[in-house]
């Protein structure tokens, strides 16, 4: 249904530092980099970051990104543990969504809420 998601960054610098690292287990990186917005895919930018500038305050967002398998979610945690994210849910199956979510949620720096799932067995 959605073509791609962009998302302002108090620190662009800082956000794509962590997308770097914690997108690179799921098989995602740097398509694009325009200095002021970022796209992130793997054949083509689906996932935008750029500077913040319009609105007023913040809200936060939930991102979820699809790993390929319970290895690749653990992988994402690891490098987002690494880079400093706050830790919200280790990775887990989750079986209040289906039987075979696993997923684990961390905050990148602007206070998000990013996960990364996997929806097959174990």
């Amino acid at each position: 249904m959605l073509d791609h998601v962009g998302i302002q960054c108090a620190d662009l610098a800082a956000s794509a530092a962590f997308y770097d690292a914690v997108l690179a287990p799921l098989g995602l990186r740097r398509l694009m980099d325009f200095e002021v917005a970022m796209g992130y895919g793997a054949e083509r930018p689906d996932f935008w970051i750029g500077v913040f500038d319009s609105g007023q305050g913040f809200r936060e967002s939930h991102l979820a990104f699809r790993a390929a398998d319970r290895a690749a979610v653990d992988a994402f945690f690891a490098a987002a543990v690494a880079a400093g994210a706050e830790v919200l849910h280790e990775p887990a199956v989750r079986p209040e969504y289906h039987p075979d979510y696993y997923g684990a949620f961390v905050r990148d720096p602007d206070g998000n809420n990013v996960e990364a799932v996997s929806h097959g067995p174990a």
